[in-house]
């Protein structure tokens, strides 16, 4: 049923948006906050794949699952905990989170903002235009005054492998939605899915074989995917990486899926789970029409404008961009593209400058992000490896976190490792990365001196409370003033 404006006549508006995840809500609402209307054109769910699919449903369902975790390294609640988490709680938690995957409340909260909701495929016709057409076949022109800012998000990307159709593996909705533990699971890919997708499920009592081609996590420091890796062979998942996976085959419906690997061997699951990257959902939304490849990633400016479209109108956020494939992130783009969007609806001048307020800086050099495995990963900015092929010279202050009291506390015996990528010349922090557990919980303090560049000297004014795993800070900061203490006297 559509959910258009009841006056059908109405067709032009200063903004439409395609796609109403997350990024598209935050465009649309930093639009009309300037005065600006707006239409907003979903064809799934209202709240997108974030909501029902990604990141809400697999942190209610990983949730549980490190919570035993957690109490099982306290001596005095660890006797208490007797099993795994029970499924048919955990999943009962995920379905409230997704509200059922009933997307009234969403739709809701659009038309809250004062912008309209049409429920159909939206596609773009020429420019500044997109028809949508509803499931039963009508269609509803509109035409934008302003601007049309793309946010469809990306797909799962599966490899073009024998047998694949006919395994009919899971994706991450599968991996997400599914109220059934298979007693054996493959999970194909050691990026953030594949490792928190592998995390979940073996803690709800699947055995897991999780394969990937390199080490897991690659784009953090190389330490951080060693630890998970470590995690989970512990936990007796079998985590095998240099491997990839070349044919699959299932000849029963219901039955086993066998894998074939680079090795010629072969292993049998009950359910494979493929987490090997994403592709933009941009096939099917017109981008022919105005000079652009259909399927393509969206290559955009700092203020998320497409570049290759005349006319300064064509915005891409979130995923489709290719930038930071995070919902923060996008919703991050959104804000600013929302507020250059109205700037250059009213006239005014961009403020488009590095850390501008229409420009989306920290999309290069300030990006946070954490993966809820067990023990948890969390980093922004740069590796020192990224740092390095950037041009910056660097030193890098590596400690574990039993180096402070409030982790021991915190778990005993709690295992984790810190690094801080430091620029030398000008004494700042390019990145950081935390692995163990609860330092999601670290990461907004590095966000901030990484995207506001606080020198060291002034970030070692920023104390850290006694006794908590935030202790960290010190004795990261104290380890980079000794080494360079050092490296003075040794140049003497």
């Amino acid at each position: 049923m559509s959910e258009s404006p009841e006056n059908q006549e109405v067709t032009a508006y200063d903004v439409v948006v395609v796609g109403a995840g997350p990024v598209g809500q935050n465009v649309a609402d930093r639009a009309r906050a300037a005065g600006l209307s707006v239409a907003v054109v979903e064809r799934e769910l209202v709240g997108g794949e974030c909501s029902y699919w990604a990141c809400v449903p697999s942190k209610a369902l990983l949730r549980p699952v490190i919570a035993v975790a957690d109490a099982r390294r306290v001596d005095g609640a660890r006797q208490a905990v007797t099993g795994r988490p029970d499924t048919d709680g955990v999943f009962a938690r995920r379905n409230r989170y997704v509200t059922d995957w009933d997307d009234s409340g969403q739709a809701r909260l659009v038309k809250s903002i004062g912008a309209d909701l049409f429920r159909g495929h939206g596609r773009l016709d020429c420019p500044r235009q997109v028809t949508v057409t509803r499931d039963d076949g009508t269609r509803q022109t509109l035409t934008a005054r302003h601007a049309v800012a793309i946010a469809t998000g990306s797909r799962p990307n599966l490899p073009d492998i024998p047998g694949i159709k006919e395994a009919r593996p899971w994706t991450n909705r599968h991996g997400t939605d599914s109220s059934t533990v298979p007693a054996r699971l493959a999970v194909v890919g050691g990026g953030g899915v594949g490792v928190e997708m592998a995390t979940l499920w073996q803690g709800l009592g699947a055995q897991v074989t999780l394969l990937a081609r390199r080490r897991l996590i690659p784009r953090l420091e190389p330490f951080a995917g060693d630890l998970v890796a470590q995690s989970l062979s512990e936990a007796s998942a079998d985590v095998r990486t240099g491997v990839q996976v070349t044919a699959l085959s299932r000849p029963e419906r219901e039955g086993p899926v066998t894998l074939t690997l680079d090795d010629g061997s072969e292993l049998e699951a009950d359910e494979v789970l493929f987490a090997t990257g994403r592709t933009p959902a941009t096939s099917d939304i017109g981008l022919g029409t105005v000079g652009l490849t259909p399927g393509s990633w969206l290559d955009v400016d700092t203020t998320c404008l497409v570049k290759d479209v005349d006319g300064d109108w064509l915005y891409a956020l979130g995923d489709v961009n290719r930038r930071a494939l995070l919902t923060h992130q996008g919703k991050y783009q959104a804000r600013t593209a929302g507020d250059a969007i109205a700037a250059r609806a009213a006239g005014r001048l961009l403020d488009d400058a590095p850390w501008g307020d229409h420009a989306t800086t920290a999309d290069q050099h300030a990006v946070p992000q954490v993966f809820f495995t067990d023990p948890e990963a969390a980093a922004v900015g740069l590796t020192a490896e990224q740092a390095e092929h950037a041009g910056h010279r660097i030193t890098t202050v590596d400690l574990d976190f039993n180096a402070a009291q409030g982790a021991n506390l915190y778990a005993d015996g709690y295992r984790g490792h810190a690094r801080l990528v430091v620029d030398v010349d000008r004494e700042i922090l390019l990145g950081a990365t935390f692995v163990g557990p609860g330092v999601s919980e670290l990461l907004h303090s590095a966000t901030i001196a990484v995207a506001g560049e606080v020198p060291l000297k002034r970030l070692r004014h920023a104390i850290a409370c006694f006794p908590t795993v935030s202790e960290i800070w010190l004795f990261l900061l104290a380890a980079y003033q000794r080494n360079q203490e050092a490296s003075k006297i040794g140049s003497a």
